[in-house]
């Protein structure tokens, strides 16, 4: 049983799909004007997850997420790129579109992001849009003005139910209507009056286009019906985005829109908003160039899809760490796996394996049913990393035991990692920054069978207490720390060692 945060009751609920075994699903997409940041990539991010889980549980998902390609910004890009110049506007404004749409493609694609089943364009839409349009005019709830066409909110009683807040509240945000414009301050554009040189597209109010919100009503209930099962976005468009759509497809169709709506919250960098101006503007390609994608996705995970992330280039390293807790134990395992043989499982090794099978699985599918929380999904990916690592440590189990015990502890952290979206396309191994902190601190070429290693260097440090060179004993410790490594002392001795 599924339970989620639904944003439009404001309440953890059950998830209840509208058709039994099928989800369908819409999330607000990206305005292709300017290259992705780290925010659209941790949106992306929290909706992947979301629809992997609800695969995972058997789920049929259908999942669209639009492309907005005809917006204020993206026509204001169109202007900066022409410089002055005397080119056709219309035409740049496609050539803009166009190739932000690839780019953020490309950066979904690096990351891992799946695409979506259904990617449609507002511009492939203006005539649905116009027809809806059309609707709510005939259905008395919009007027034209001017060439504009405008929603008549106070016309929609339950205006303000998602975001909670009534006419009187909104009224303080507003600004005052210009004579001749819109008949209320609340109301907002459906189409808009072409302007001299922009973009234009036929309408029975005369050329123009349309506004922002009526593409999400349109498209979500063209693809999916009049009702589906969960909208998304983040939540920065809750109002006036959100609550727009609402009013706009329940006054066109009827019908109730979306049932649940999930919300994730915003990124800021190092406790400001990401802003060009401000110097701090993340990319996806800046993150690419100094780690895999996994560590920013470990980032993200270790925080509720719904909370508020600051990054930080320093909570990056943190997370890089902890990647690597991945890294070396698949590489630990991995080596004792090829080298064990294969025999019958003992006592010892059931009760591992109960360890591996129930308590995290159990920990992870609990963890992911209380409204998708990835960071206690992600702790118990990191229990089974300890689990296994007392494995490779534990004298009473013989080789063939081990062996079938890591096996299935990789088989299990790859499993449940799919579902958020890590270890994809390959085991993570131990990182670059690891490997030369050994390599130039301890003689780690990188080459050698890395437990064999560790091991050997344990050894020269019992022989160098024994012989009372306690300095040099404790900086081979002490680099072992820095890189993960924590030896297990007791009164007899070192008697093994795991990892972070």
């Amino acid at each position: 049983m599924i339970k989620i945060y639904n944003s439009l009751t404001g309440k953890k609920e059950e998830f209840k799909p509208i058709r039994d075994g099928e989800v369908k699903m819409y999330v607000c997409g990206p305005t292709v004007y300017d290259v992705s940041h780290i925010g659209h990539l941790r949106a992306a991010f929290v909706f992947d997850v979301i629809r992997r889980y609800m695969e995972y549980k058997g789920f049929k998902v259908t999942f669209a997420r639009n492309i907005t390609d005809i917006d204020d910004k993206i026509i204001n890009r169109a202007r900066q790129e022409l410089g002055g110049g005397t080119g056709e506007l219309s035409q740049k404004v496609k050539e803009v579109a166009h190739k932000y749409t690839l780019l953020y493609e490309e950066d979904m694609e690096a990351f891992g992001i799946k695409k979506p089943d259904i990617q449609p364009k507002a511009t492939e839409h203006i005539s649905d849009m116009i027809s809806m349009i059309r609707t709510l005019i005939d259905k008395g709830v919009a007027y034209e003005s001017a060439g504009d066409v405008y929603f008549s909110v106070r016309k929609f009683p339950e205006y303000g139910r998602l975001s909670h807040q009534s006419i009187d509240q909104m009224m303080e945000g507003v600004r005052k209507a210009a004579e001749g414009e819109k008949k209320d301050p609340l109301d907002f554009a459906l189409w808009k009056k072409a302007k001299e040189g922009e973009p234009f597209w036929p309408s029975p109010w005369g050329n123009g286009r349309p506004g922002w919100h009526i593409e999400c009503s349109v498209m979500s209930t063209n693809y999916l019906g009049a009702t589906f099962d969960i909208h998304g976005g983040g939540r920065d468009l809750i109002f006036p985005h959100h609550e727009n759509e609402i009013a706009q497809a329940e006054a066109a169709t009827g019908k109730p829109f979306a049932r649940c709506w999930i919300h994730n919250g915003l990124l800021t960098v190092e406790k400001e908003k990401m802003a060009k101006s401000l110097g701090n503007f993340v990319t996806v390609k800046d993150i690419l160039d100094k780690y895999h994608p996994d560590v920013l996705k470990i980032f993200f995970l270790q925080a509720h899809y719904s909370s508020s992330v600051d990054f930080s280039w320093e909570k990056m390293e943190e997370a890089k760490k902890a990647y690597e807790r991945f890294s070396i134990f698949f590489y630990r395992a991995n080596e004792l796996i090829e080298r064990y043989g294969d025999k019958e499982e003992g006592e010892e090794a059931s009760a591992w394996r109960a360890v591996i099978e129930l308590t995290h699985a159990q920990g992870f599918i609990g963890a992911m049913d209380d409204d998708f929380n990835t960071a206690g999904a992600l702790a118990r990916l990191f229990e089974i990393v300890s689990a296994g690592n007392c494995i490779i440590d534990d004298q009473k189990l013989n080789e063939a035991e081990k062996r079938a015990l890591l096996e299935l502890a990789c088989e299990r952290i790859r499993k449940f990692g799919n579902v958020l979206a890590l270890f994809e396309n390959e085991e993570p191994k131990p990182g670059k920054e690891m490997v030369k902190a050994l390599m130039e601190s301890l003689g780690y070429d990188g080459q050698q069978d890395f437990t064999g290693f560790i091991e050997a260097l344990i050894e020269k440090r019992i022989l160098l207490r024994k012989a009372k060179e306690f300095k040099k004993a404790d900086n081979i410790r002490n680099k072992l720390l820095e890189a993960g490594v924590i030896l297990e002392d007791k009164k007899d001795g070192t008697t093994g060692w795991r990892l972070k």
